[in-house]
């Protein structure tokens, strides 16, 4: 069985930095893509980012790129993501997830392993 469980989450000023970790079990962690989702109130969860199972490809959304980082550990089962620069908009749960394949997607239908979720709130 899966699981997913993410931490680091807070409350930060506007322009402060937050780092997000996820420790995977459970799963051939190695070989899938991870990424990086948030919901805010009242919005679809939406991609933040993702790396491939060597850590040699990412992607980002536009409205993080250049802010945020995303990597990995395999040896320690770990995704991280660094966030840099945070502004109010960036306020949502944040939640790691698992690609059920080894095939590359940015695509929320795609990740079928979730973990619990971690709030970050950005005051101004």
């Amino acid at each position: 069985q899966v699981q997913l469980v993410e931490s680091g989450g807070g409350l930060v000023q506007d322009g402060g930095s937050l780092s997000l970790s996820c420790v995977a079990s459970g799963t051939t962690f190695s070989l899938n893509p991870m990424g990086w989702f948030r919901q805010a109130p009242r919005k679809e969860r939406e991609f933040v980012a993702a790396i491939d199972g060597s850590g040699g490809r990412t992607s980002y959304a536009d409205s993080v790129k250049g802010r945020f980082t995303i990597s990995r550990n395999n040896a320690k089962k770990t995704v991280s993501l660094q966030m840099d620069s945070l502004k109010p908009e960036d306020t949502a749960v944040y939640y790691c997830a698992v690609a059920y394949s080894m095939s590359w997607s940015t695509e929320t239908r795609d990740y079928h392993y979730w973990g619990q979720g971690t709030q970050v709130t950005v005051s101004s």
